[in-house]
């Protein structure tokens, strides 16, 4: 058991989490869950020369998920970073059975969470010198980075991006005609009930149990995810149009995508080397909202969550992430 409040995490040794409370809202109590590797004078992966030497990632999940992307911690962790997770408020580690998962009716009701989270990385760190910070997004996760990202510039080195969800599958046009709908279900009923939209197809391309490699609990990333509600999705089209009106950001940013979609309402064998859940296209060409200095990166075969594609595409991942990491201020 490891002190200063951190236990060892559901992943089992050397993970570890740190529960962060976070007040109340209108369900009760909230938390978030930070975790990381714990490290011993031994490790061998830490790299000292490695091109994220002196980085901190900060890896934030998407929508109905968590995270549980072990060898996502590792590999950065090759590279030469410190690596911890953040499991944000009502997902997750942090759910709890009296909270809807993922409710939040402002994505920059995260600020809370990453403050915190950034507050008990720093006390790792106390005394020594200044280590930059690259957070990691995935999907919503990468919006919600993104936004927070433009509005704390001084706190960041660089930005990784994980197929985020910057626009909507229909283009800002869809999106325009959708919102003023969901706006007004969001002020009368923010907890509606909202028609399934996801077949389980992310979840086949993925599971063990389907076409993919992975396994993971199910209560934390069910098949067909959460349901939606009008305020969540409303919180999300309001942060994309931010970024459609431009971030500014002008801190080094690498976006990995897959090089296709697969947006259809039957299963197909090609599903398991695209991307089923955003038009990659469209997030492409939105891509070059965020700032002044994007790199955008197709990987051919990519599943949504980049990381969790087939081994040979890992590999593409990270040598990417690798050589982007050269152009980070020192």
């Amino acid at each position: 058991m490891a002190g200063n409040g951190w236990r060892e995490d559901v992943l089992g040794a050397p993970f570890e989490r740190l529960e962060l409370p976070l007040g109340e809202d209108r369900e009760g109590p909230v938390v978030a869950t930070l975790v990381r590797r714990r490290h011993s004078p031994t490790d061998t992966l830490l790299q000292p020369r490695g091109p994220l030497h002196g980085v901190d990632v900060l890896y934030v999940h998407g929508w109905s998920d968590y995270f549980f992307q072990v060898e996502l911690a590792e590999r950065l962790e090759r590279l030469g970073a410190r690596f911890h997770a953040l499991d944000l408020r009502k997902y997750g580690r942090s759910l709890r059975p009296h909270q809807t998962p993922g409710d939040v009716g402002d994505l920059a009701t995260y600020d809370e969470d990453i403050a915190a989270a950034l507050d008990a990385i720093s006390t790792e760190h106390r005394g020594g010198p200044r280590r930059r910070l690259v957070p990691m997004g995935h999907s919503t996760g990468g919006l919600t980075l993104s936004l927070w990202a433009a509005r704390h510039p001084e706190l960041v080195d660089g930005l990784l991006l994980n197929s985020p969800w910057l626009e909507f599958q229909g283009a800002a046009i869809g999106r325009a005609l959708i919102a003023p709908v969901l706006k007004l279900g969001a002020r009368r009923n923010p907890l509606a009930p909202m028609p399934a939209v996801d077949p389980g197809f992310s979840t086949r391309t993925v599971s063990a149990a389907g076409e993919g490699s992975w396994t993971y609990d199910q209560r934390w990333r069910p098949e067909r995810g959460f349901p939606l509600h009008p305020g969540w999705l409303s919180a999300v089209f309001d942060g994309q149009a931010r970024v459609e009106a431009g971030l500014g950001m002008t801190v080094p940013t690498l976006v990995l995508l897959s090089d296709k979609s697969m947006l259809q309402p039957r299963w197909d064998e090609g599903m398991a080397h695209a991307d089923v859940a955003l038009n990659v296209d469209v997030v492409a060409h939105r891509a070059l909202s965020l700032g002044d200095e994007v790199t955008v990166r197709r990987l051919r075969g990519a599943l949504h969550d980049v990381v969790l594609s087939e081994p040979a595409v890992r590999e593409q991942v990270y040598d990417a992430i690798g050589r982007w990491a050269h152009a980070l201020p020192r």
